[in-house]
C-alpha cells in the first residue's frame, strides 16, 4: 500500500499541544474546525485517527485526496 494526501477535519481548535501531537501534518484553523493534511500510509492514517479520537476531538470529515490536490 502506498501513501496518500489526506485531509481530516476535526471540530474546534487545537491548542499548544495538540499542535505537538499533529506536528506532522499542516494545520489550518478556522475557529470553528480545524483541518489536518498530511501525506500518510494506511498505518499512518489509522494512528492519526487513534490520536483524534484519544484526544477526544470529535472528526467531522475525513477524504483522501485526489493526485494533484493540496
Amino acid at each position: 500500500m502506498g501513501t496518500h494526501r489526506y485531509l481530516i477535519v476535526i471540530s474546534g481548535g487545537l491548542g499548544e499541544i495538540g499542535r505537538e501531537v499533529f506536528g506532522d501534518f499542516q494545520i489550518e484553523a478556522d475557529g470553528t474546525t480545524t483541518v489536518l493534511t498530511g501525506d500518510l500510509d494506511q498505518a499512518a492514517l489509522y494512528g492519526a485517527l487513534n490520536r483524534v479520537q484519544s484526544l477526544g476531538f470529535e472528526l467531522v470529515e475525513l477524504s483522501r485526496l485526489t493526485d494533484g490536490a493540496k
